[in-house]
């Protein structure tokens, strides 16, 4: 579904099904010089099932149009424009390491928008490394090759892959390069930075009254399970969920375990937005 924001189009996968303002809706929010398909698995079933579905594609990002926007409040602010756009009132809002960080930041922001908040592979601070900074802006293809690396556990799914000829670490290194491939701007860095910059996340995560659950890869190296305690401990009312065996790249490589936990945390929030 294309959609006006600011002026540029803003593309986002509905799962399959057309997108129902009058069902309760759920956001899907990719991570860093990643899109919305980094959330197959779970939209499709999502809007298979009782939601109405948006996951979106950044500005600069995949299918949407625009330059990528430089802070995670200025994302945010995004989003919640991308919301009135589709007419979606009030909704979960579920994101993805740097996703987590502007669903956060909405939350805070919006707290009559947000029904419930999953913040999956996340941190804060999210600090990134001068030489990974560096490497996004001068050597962008070492950048994507070095958080492959380090995003996911191991170089094959155990016992196997998923399917015949299916690579979960090349998939996720390719969808980088075609992020690269659709913007001449320098897409990596600039999310990179906004990552690095964002100074707010205590207060945020403070101020957040909503249910929220934390989904975190036991073997994550990008945002390890403790850099996630500064935000945990600021929300004692959230839950927190580890998934065993799994690194950054949650969604890829335990689907179906994180499918369970979203859909089971988001499903339990849908008949509060019955009046969405």
């Amino acid at each position: 579904m294309l959609l006006k924001v600011h002026g540029e189009d803003a593309y986002c996968y509905t799962g399959g099904k057309e997108f129902n303002a009058a069902l309760p809706t759920a956001v899907f929010i990719h991570g860093a010089q990643n899109d919305h398909s980094v959330w197959g698995l779970q939209t499709r079933y999502f809007a298979h099932h009782g939601f109405g579905v948006l996951a979106v594609d950044l500005p600069g990002h995949g299918r949407s149009g625009g330059a990528p926007l430089a802070t995670v409040e200025a994302m945010a602010d995004w989003l919640l424009a991308c919301l009135d756009a589709a007419g979606a009132r009030r909704a979960v809002l579920i994101g993805h390491s740097m996703g987590s960080l502007i669903a956060l930041e909405t939350a805070y922001r919006a707290p009559q928008r947000v029904a419930g908040l999953a913040m999956v592979g996340t941190a804060w601070p999210m600090k990134v490394s001068p030489a990974l900074l560096e490497a996004s802006l001068e050597r962008e293809q070492d950048a994507i090759d070095m958080v492959n690396i380090w995003s996911h556990s191991t170089l094959a799914q155990k016992p196997s892959s998923p399917g015949p000829g299916f690579w979960v670490m090349g998939g996720s290194r390719r969808l980088m390069q075609y992020v690269s491939s659709r913007n001449p701007a320098r897409v990596f860095h600039t999310d990179f930075s906004a990552c690095n910059a964002y100074a707010a996340g205590a207060t945020s995560a403070a101020g957040v009254q909503c249910p929220t659950m934390f989904l975190l890869g036991k073997r994550d190296q990008m945002t390890p399970p403790r850099a996630a305690s500064r935000l945990i401990d600021a929300m004692p009312h959230a839950e927190v969920n580890f998934i065993e065996d799994c690194g950054h790249q949650l969604m890829a490589e335990q689907p179906d375990a994180v499918l369970d936990r979203l859909y089971g945390f988001s499903a339990r929030l849908a008949p509060a937005m019955g009046d969405a």
